[in-house]
């Protein structure tokens, strides 16, 4: 009896160690996107504080909004604006558009695009924030 069960405690070690490998590259695999997951969250936090700091400014600068527009020919903060969005995003660009330019005040849309690293090109985020730029109170 005990030679039909020769090597059985050998075959059940590595089908336990396999199982264990496999628990392992999985928790490594969560890891991974866990990892992922995170900078995204970032570069969208990013973004929506990079959106809230150009509308401030268009609100505060309520004489110069037309400057904004990407039409336009630009205006220091904006362009400041724009450098900060390379800065701060990997492959990031920034554009500011009104809705309607007919109408006070003024609809405006802002739209951040960026590439995380490792990510092909076609694989881009976006952040798009339509406001009304209202005039800042004093």
């Amino acid at each position: 009896m005990l030679k039909n069960q020769a090597g059985s405690i050998l075959i059940e070690g590595l089908v336990s160690v396999a199982i264990f490998a496999f628990g392992v590259l999985a928790l490594i695999g969560m890891q991974s996107v866990a990892i992922k997951n995170a900078s995204q969250a970032q570069y969208r936090n990013e973004a929506g504080q990079l959106a809230n700091q150009i509308l401030s400014q268009i609100m505060v600068d309520q004489a110069n909004t037309a400057n904004y527009d990407d039409d336009s020919s630009g205006s220091p903060a904006k362009d400041a604006w724009l450098t900060q969005v390379q800065n701060v995003l990997p492959n990031g660009t920034g554009s500011v558009a009104y809705v309607d330019t007919s109408t006070t005040p003024r609809q405006v849309t802002i739209t951040l695009t960026w590439r995380s690293p490792g990510e092909e090109v076609g694989q881009e985020h976006q952040y798009v924030v339509t406001a009304t730029a209202m005039p800042a109170v004093n």
